[in-house]
């Protein structure tokens, strides 16, 4: 009996033993700073490249010291929730399924010395087999159980077709606070048995993760046509325009940029105090939804190593502090992330909320969010205002997994805008 015990706990799978590992872009060293997973020549751009397609993906990052360092990178194939697939490397690549960071530089005539690491994919000794969703972990001196970074991007085999809008009037209320997401899907003849079952969608509001939808089905099916209309789960909290500010120079400040001081040893950027607007009506400013560009002004040669590192200070003056929350910046800038990185403080000698980050020479966009106790999902109503007529991005992800499939194949990304 014990033998036997013994043999059906070997048959467990792992996933009921130990709860996967759930990938986000992110950094996972103090040292790594201004990590960015882009396609190349579209800096706005999702990192979203088609299977055995043409584009490239650039990953680059910098190392705060001038020390070069031994830097590697893998590639995982993930599941669509972001956890690791049961595919074996050699079942997704062509190639080998590691790779060396070969190309760097260090920073030159900045007050914080940093090398800049830089690589694409696909590249020579690494291309793709499947679609889905994939993460590249760079780590150093071969340590791959210790990435110092990691990125997720996306391969899709372009199979269906999406159409969608977004709107003010929903199911909840009419022209106010919220956005209703409408789409259909178009199967366009490719074969799926069982839609409600076999599809798998995702849906991310300004490439948010905190507030994604997914596992919903359509509201009717018709042949190859699905709807996802007046579904209450793709009601979005429109929030309001992200802020910007700009610091591509240290002599003069730019956008929101109140002033640049100089310590001799490094510069720090003040924002203007930014205000609780919750109640202010809605007022209409260009925004890229959180994005952040690199950019330096009169850049003789690479703005990878020759934009500074700044110090930059937030603030939001009030009275007394939220009780039942906190106060996070979000944007790009940190992967949309609620962690420490990115949650702001309360001072109560000066009665303002504060943050400051070391961020590199360029232009942002930021916002902030409030994330209630116990939750996991911000808003932006409590400290920015919602208004419907907020312009965003709704980004539709199609996933499709055949009875019998060992992985979650990309088949359809849409992004719609208001």
């Amino acid at each position: 009996m014990d033998k036997l015990i013994v043999a059906l706990f070997f048959l467990i799978p792992v996933g009921l033993t130990a709860q996967q590992t759930v990938y986000h872009t992110r950094t996972l060293a103090p040292n790594i700073k201004t990590f960015q997973i882009q396609l190349a020549d579209e800096p706005f751009a999702l990192p979203v490249i088609e299977l055995n397609g043409t584009d490239v993906l650039n990953i680059r990052f910098d190392e705060m010291s001038h020390t070069i360092r031994s830097y590697s990178y893998r590639v995982i194939h993930c599941n669509e929730d972001w956890t690791q697939s049961a595919l074996n490397s050699s079942e997704y690549l062509n190639g080998f399924s590691t790779g060396i960071i070969s190309e760097y530089s260090s920073s030159t005539v900045t007050t914080y010395d940093y090398t800049n690491y830089k690589f694409n994919l696909p590249n020579s000794d690494m291309t793709f087999t499947k679609s889905g969703n994939y993460v590249v972990q760079v780590y150093e001196d071969g340590k791959q159980d210790e990435p110092v970074a990691q990125g997720c991007f996306y391969i899709v085999e372009p199979r269906v077709s999406v159409s969608g809008k977004v709107r003010g009037n929903t199911d909840v209320e009419l022209n106010n606070r919220l956005q209703q997401l409408d789409f259909e899907l178009d199967l366009l003849g490719y074969e799926v048995r069982d839609p409600q079952e076999e599809l798998k969608i995702t849906i991310r509001q300004n490439n948010r993760t905190d507030n994604q939808v997914r596992g919903i089905k359509p509201t009717y099916m018709r042949g190859d046509n699905l709807s996802y209309i007046n579904n209450r789960a793709l009601v979005f909290e429109g929030g309001n325009e992200y802020h910007r500010f700009d610091i591509s120079s240290v002599y003069a400040g730019n956008s929101n940029v109140e002033r640049i001081d100089f310590d001799r040893v490094h510069y720090d950027a003040y924002l203007y105090p930014d205000i609780i607007q919750s109640s202010r009506v809605y007022t209409s400013e260009p925004d890229v939804n959180g994005r952040y560009i690199i950019n330096l002004q009169n850049s003789y040669f690479d703005m990878d190593t020759e934009a500074d590192y700044i110090n930059v200070h937030f603030s939001i003056p009030r009275s007394e502090p939220f009780f039942d929350g906190q106060i996070y910046i979000g944007g790009e800038y940190n992967f949309n992330l609620l962690d420490e990185a990115s949650r702001m403080q309360y001072d109560f000698n000066s009665g303002n909320y504060f943050k400051t980050l070391l961020l590199k020479q360029g232009g942002y966009n930021y916002q902030y969010w409030f994330l209630p106790k116990g939750q996991t999902k911000a808003n932006v109503e409590r400290v920015e205002g919602s208004f419907w007529q907020t312009r965003n991005e709704y980004t539709v992800y199609i996933y499709h997994r055949p009875w019998g499939g060992r992985h979650d194949k990309l088949i359809g990304v849409k992004t719609i805008e208001n």
